[in-house]
């Protein structure tokens, strides 16, 4: 139980969380960096649902073969263990903002290769792709939010990533049926998913890296400069032992 008690979340205070979002430039970025994240993993995990449907129209083999339509379906949740599984190292290594940065890359060229795709091959690839970004994404996003944001706000974002995971689901079913009526629909269907990664990525420039992962890194630095400089101070000391060493030997036995 947290000092002081349990205590609920007041009116007030949710008026003072959407003051900030639209009076701080920065917390918007954050709120909408969030928001995007959030959405995207949702959506690209469910618009397949209506995009296989339509593809059958252009590729015989999808629409005859089973277990073909399953492998495109399920590539994207491999993709995302193995992004996922990576994401940890990913984050460590090279920081939270590069990280998002990498999924954003990722969904938006495997938004365009799958709304190009001449055949069914391309898109169970690309499907691994999207896949690896959603896996990236779904760790790095929240960890990110988290580390980033003013502490009254904090909590209130990283819900916001997690709320628009089932918005993002919700968006692509109402976009499959607006494309229900449009020749090669299902293209239309997974090139849409291009346009939140792109404007995510976008946002990020502007946005700081993790100070929680820049602190972390710069101890890291000095740690590593600590274990060189001693190091060089115990093969000194060596040197000069043994220096000492051939010149008692001299002493004691002189030529």
């Amino acid at each position: 139980m947290v000092e002081g008690g349990v205590t609920g979340a007041r009116r007030t205070e949710l008026m003072e969380f959407w003051r900030a979002i639209w009076r701080t430039p920065y917390i918007m970025r954050l709120a909408l960096s969030a928001g995007i994240g959030g959405l995207q993993f949702g959506y690209d995990n469910s618009v397949i649902s209506g995009a296989l449907h339509y593809s059958r129209d252009d590729f015989e083999s999808v629409k005859n073969n089973t277990w073909l339509r399953e492998t495109i379906v399920s590539m994207a949740v491999a993709g995302a263990a193995i992004g996922a599984a990576f994401g940890g190292w990913l984050n460590d290594k090279c920081g939270r903002k590069k990280s998002i940065l990498l999924a954003d890359v990722l969904f938006v060229a495997g938004a365009i290769l799958m709304a190009s795709a001449p055949a069914p091959w391309m898109i169970i690839l690309e499907r691994i792709f999207v896949g690896l970004g959603v896996g990236i994404a779904s760790m790095t996003q929240p960890l990110y939010i988290s580390e980033a944001s003013p502490a009254r706000v904090r909590g209130a974002l990283v819900s916001t990533n997690g709320m628009l995971i089932t918005g993002g689901a919700f968006l692509s079913y109402v976009i499959n049926y607006a494309f229900t009526k449009i020749r090669g629909a299902w293209r239309w269907m997974l090139g849409v998913a291009g346009l939140p990664p792109l404007i995510q990525f976008l946002l990020m420039l502007w946005l700081p890296e993790s100070p929680r992962w820049l602190y972390g890194e710069d101890w890291n630095k000095k740690m590593e400069l600590i274990i060189k400089v001693r190091k060089k101070i115990k093969q000194q000391k060596k040197e000069r032992d043994c220096r000492n060493g051939k010149l008692q030997q001299l002493k004691l036995f002189p030529e």
